[in-house]
């Protein structure tokens, strides 16, 4: 099952991929992909819908952020080794853990601003994953349970 919110920038409707690659509207069992309602109740709900039932979404505009204000970003830095060859550095012995501003987030095809004065973009960008349940202190065995 593929999720996605698509529309214009603050008018994104939920939606999801059927298995003919069509994008049908959700916007009448979810309000929106947020904190608030992304979670395994909903992901079950969604599952029982036979998506063909659902309005398609034609003429798409844009493909939205995944989820709307989210509450935080947490980013992993140099979590590959390939990544720390590239920029010069040795591999970290931990985790660099980082936190990127919310409103960081944009579709896949959106445009990126470079505000005034800026001197470099770095062109990476941040694969994200929503955990489904509160995950603090959890073994990396129970990982996949969240």
């Amino acid at each position: 099952m593929k999720l996605l919110r698509c529309g214009k920038i603050g008018n994104e409707l939920p939606a999801v991929l059927d298995k003919n690659g069509k994008i049908r509207n959700l916007s009448k069992i979810i309000e929106d992909f947020n904190p608030k309602n992304l979670n395994f109740e909903t992901i079950k709900k969604i599952e029982k819908i036979n998506f063909e039932s659902l309005p398609e979404i034609e003429n798409l505009s844009r493909i939205g952020p995944c989820v709307s204000k989210p509450g935080k970003f947490i980013g992993i830095g140099m979590n590959y080794s390939d990544h720390a060859v590239e920029t010069g550095a040795k591999p970290p012995s931990e985790p660099i853990v980082f936190m990127k501003a919310t409103s960081c987030l944009n579709g896949p095809n959106d445009n990126i601003t470079l505000y005034k004065n800026s001197k470099k973009m770095d062109w990476e960008v941040e694969i994200g994953f929503v955990i489904g349940k509160e995950a603090k202190m959890i073994s990396e065995k129970d990982a996949p349970n969240y």
